[in-house]
């Protein structure tokens, strides 16, 4: 509890005694800052359109929970962000994405250290036992979902090529789940480059397998704004018909194209922008319920297919 809470609490109080009133119980409002970046791709456009939503309806649910969401550029204005937040809203919990973990993890630290409850999102700081709760998708697990589709379809063996996102542990996380999933099978990787989860990239890396091998069964493009560069460089080679592509993330240009029964794009796998809204819904439980909310929470990366796209499927995001 904040001093500004406390001093709250016992006016109220106070109040009620000099009426003659007995008392009871007076909500506690609780402020909570939501600090993620700028829009500067798909991804993290949904990240800002999920969080905008969770906002309004948690606000509506709780009449006394206030959220202030922050977006930023860079890991600098992210760090300025969060001295605002403590400074000027007097925060009682933080839900943060961090830019980067490298140089937030120096500003969230300063934030716990004011008794703010921290929830961290996605890509986790490189300290541990800073966060209160950490809440991310399953970079892992990605990786094997993919490489257990493509071993099925191919029935084993055939021959792929691999587009993998920015040098990150993430990147690693996904790339050895994928190898786990096609090991002891024959299924012959050509080549794996970095495609930076871009779409401009994932156009030219895949512009340069197709002119290098002939023969191209699957491809593991790993993020959807990657797929979507892939599939131009595919068409424009007007090799459509012989290979198919797998990305990751639950894009809805994807998602679309599952639920219309893409053959070039037959699946997706989620690693979804709305886990913002899942750690603030998280996070204001803190504040409201009589249970502990403390730990590890990491979604489920399920396979979607035509038959459950439309569940993942969101018409009004820019992602």
């Amino acid at each position: 509890m904040t001093m500004r809470h406390l001093k709250t609490g016992l006016a109220a109080l106070a109040t009620t005694a000099a009426l003659g009133v007995p008392a009871i119980a007076v909500a506690q409002d609780y402020t909570i800052g939501v600090s993620i970046p700028a829009a500067t791709h798909g991804w993290t456009g949904g990240v800002n359109f999920h969080a905008e939503q969770a906002k309004e309806r948690l606000e509506e649910l709780h009449p006394n929970i206030s959220i202030t969401i922050s977006t930023a550029s860079n890991p600098g204005e992210q760090a300025n962000d969060l001295e605002d937040l403590v400074s000027l809203r007097d925060i009682d919990a933080l839900v943060i994405l961090p830019f980067e973990s490298g140089p937030l993890t120096d500003p969230v630290r300063r934030v716990k250290e004011e008794g703010v409850f921290v929830t961290v999102v996605d890509r986790g700081l490189t300290q541990d036992g800073i966060s209160d709760l950490y809440v991310a998708g399953n970079n892992h697990e990605l990786g094997r979902v993919s490489g257990e589709y493509i071993r099925e379809q191919l029935d084993g063996e055939g021959d792929i090529v691999v587009l993998r996102g920015i040098p990150t542990v993430i990147d690693d996380e996904r790339v050895e789940g994928f190898q786990a999933a096609i090991e002891g099978s024959d299924i012959n990787i050509l080549d794996m480059q970095h495609a930076n989860w871009n779409r401009d990239d994932g156009f030219e890396v895949m512009q340069d397998f197709l002119s290098r091998f002939d023969n191209i069964d699957a491809v593991w493009a790993q993020d959807d704004d990657i797929a979507l560069g892939v599939i131009e460089a595919v068409r424009q080679a007007e090799r459509e018909d012989e290979l198919f592509i797998v990305g990751g993330a639950g894009m809805k240009d994807i998602i679309e194209r599952v639920m219309e029964g893409d053959d070039l794009v037959p699946v997706d796998v989620l690693y979804p922008p709305a886990m913002i809204a899942t750690a603030m819904d998280l996070t204001v439980q803190h504040f409201v319920s009589n249970g502990p909310v403390l730990g590890e929470y990491i979604l489920g990366s399920p396979l979607i297919t035509e038959e459950n796209a439309e569940q993942y499927y969101y018409p009004d995001s820019p992602f």
